[in-house]
């Protein structure tokens, strides 16, 4: 079971490692011009990528926990789902947000959610209990 939990964390943090080196280059050269023309935008943008990275690492950091059979605890795993989960509503909807696409209503209160989701998968893997 420790593997099946491994790969799932890796596969999640390459998904997510992948797509935001690629929305990192996407918004630099090709919606720099767009990005520009609102005020804030190529900022909140640079926002959802990093925050975006740094929690891909975050998932692959507990994928090699979990692989390594140092017996991580069942909220390693929960936690980085949460985490997983919450990185992508907050940099999704902001992604979504910044280019003006979807409904605002919905988009915007996705953003906190999806932070405090990030912050709750800290506290479970951090707590090493559910």
């Amino acid at each position: 079971m420790s593997s099946d939990r491994s790969a799932a964390l890796r596969q999640l943090a390459s998904l997510l490692g992948a797509s935001g080196v690629g929305l990192g280059a996407f918004g630099a050269h090709a919606l720099k011009e767009t990005l520009s023309r609102k005020a804030g935008a190529g900022d909140n943008w640079k926002t959802a990528v990093t925050y975006q990275l740094l929690h891909a690492v975050a998932l692959l950091s507990l994928s090699a926990v979990d692989q390594k059979e140092l017996r991580a605890p069942p909220s390693s795993w929960s936690g980085g789902k949460v985490m997983a989960l919450g990185t992508a509503m907050f940099s999704g909807s902001i992604y979504l947000l910044v280019l003006d696409v979807g409904p605002k209503k919905l988009l915007g209160p996705m953003t906190p959610v999806g932070g405090l989701l990030m912050l709750s998968g800290w506290v479970m893997v951090g707590m090493g209990k559910i």
